[in-house]
């Protein structure tokens, strides 16, 4: 994967992030539904699980590492974080993603970790890398 597009994602965004004001970034259609904020703490969540996925997966073949990702958000309570420290969170960790993607040897790219809460499924390291950017876009494109 090609680390860079990562790096051009996150500095496009930190820019748009810039013009949300804070009654956009707290604002619920729905007392269910995320807000802008949680959203952000969402992603932060998942890079959280995924900086360990593309670790382990390096050197453990097969480790099952889950998210749940409704009790992240709930337990860590995004909406009364003070939005600039979700964003530099943020951004700290998926420039920490870019620097483990961009280290990571070819040949552990075909290494597998399951991802699963129930029946085993296991995917490769790649895949689960091209998965982080997509997920990431999808959410990105929410805000």
């Amino acid at each position: 994967m090609n680390y860079q597009i990562l790096k051009n994602i996150i500095d496009t965004e930190l820019k748009k992030f810039q013009l949300i004001s804070e009654e956009e970034w707290i604002y619920k259609k729905s007392p269910e539904k995320w807000s802008k904020k949680e959203i952000i703490g969402h992603l932060c969540d998942s890079a959280f699980t995924n900086i360990r996925r593309f670790v382990v997966t390096q050197y453990k073949e097969n480790e099952n590492i889950i998210y749940d990702q409704n009790a992240w958000v709930k337990a860590q309570n995004y909406q009364n974080v003070p939005i600039g420290e979700l964003i530099n969170l943020w951004k700290a960790l998926n420039y920490q993603i870019v620097h483990i993607v961009e280290n990571i040897p070819d040949e552990a790219l075909q290494r597998t970790c399951d991802t699963t809460k129930t029946e085993t499924q296991v995917f490769t390291l790649e895949f689960i890398i091209k998965d982080y950017v997509e997920h990431l876009q999808h959410h990105l494109e929410s805000i």
